[in-house]
């Protein structure tokens, strides 16, 4: 398929447009902790995530078509004849470091899933989401800085899981508007929360009992995932442990908020982040 249909199928997002939103994100997309090439990988399978969110939640027409598209094109960059110029960067980043398509196709059903479920009953189904939507990427840097393995894995499944639960949190008025609604419904219930208590202009007590509620589990689950800091050495493991004070400083945000999301999504400074990291380095040292 050409460029030209492609563009048929659905316009797709330019690549400045995406990468854009590097800056926004509760965690460094490539720390500069990290050797420059690393950082080049990291910043490619960014643009590949980024893309694959921006055609589920916003290209106009038939995004299905589009999420397919992507998936060819995603075949033709191991191929190394990708169309798409984030695609085309991307292209080095597979053949250097032999990344498997799995994760890839993994971000691009959890976007199919998001075409078709706008809510979650239980807390498991939306582990299960976090499965497709968050935990891939954790595999493709771990397997990009050459450091993957099952237990690694496994751990950076936790942060991953942790990071988007912080992010969903933050952005629940945001998904609302989009007809989303990521807090499981057995947890609504529980609290006596109501999706209209979504559209106020502030959170209502309710509301704001039930994240409370959601804040500390995914410290939780963040915390589960801690300890691969200590599988890692050198940079590595700077990076990881500003993953997870990226997680840390967005959760503490939401607290600091007093759980009132609604206005707009809380978010953490450099020096909230910063104070984050040293906090992640002593419980580490605690730990051990």
């Amino acid at each position: 398929m050409t460029a030209m249909s492609m563009r048929a199928v659905s316009p797709m997002p330019d690549a400045q447009t995406v990468m854009a939103r590097a800056s926004t994100e509760n965690f460094p997309v490539a720390s500069r902790m990290l050797p420059r090439r690393a950082r080049s990988h990291l910043l490619a399978v960014y643009g590949f995530a980024r893309l694959t969110d921006e055609l589920g939640d916003s290209a106009p027409g038939d995004r299905l078509s589009a999420l397919g598209e992507l998936e060819r094109d995603l075949d033709r960059a191991y191929e190394g004849r990708a169309e798409h110029p984030l695609m085309r960067a991307l292209q080095p980043t597979l053949g250097e470091c032999a990344l498997p398509r799995e994760p890839f196709a993994r971000l691009i059903e959890a976007n199919r899933v998001d075409q078709r479920v706008n809510r979650y009953q239980t807390w498991e189904q939306l582990r299960g989401y976090c499965e497709l939507s968050a935990n891939p990427v954790g595999e493709l840097v771990l397997a990009v800085l050459g450091l993957a393995t099952p237990t690694r894995v496994t751990l950076s499944n936790s942060i991953c899981t942790a990071l988007q639960l912080a992010e969903h949190w933050q952005d629940v008025a945001e998904d609302m508007a989009c007809g989303r609604i990521y807090l499981p419904g057995e947890d609504l219930e529980r609290f006596g929360c109501t999706p209209a208590d979504l559209t106020a202009r502030h959170a209502g007590e309710p509301l704001r009992r039930l994240l409370a509620f959601e804040v500390a589990r995914a410290r939780a689950v963040l915390a589960e995932g801690a300890p691969l800091i200590d599988e890692l050495h050198g940079r590595a493991k700077l990076a990881v442990a500003a993953f997870v004070a990226g997680g840390r400083a967005a959760l503490d945000a939401i607290e600091r908020a007093r759980y009132d999301v609604l206005p707009g999504p809380p978010r953490a400074g450099t020096s909230r982040r910063l104070l984050a990291l040293a906090a992640t380095f002593a419980d580490r040292r605690r730990a051990t």
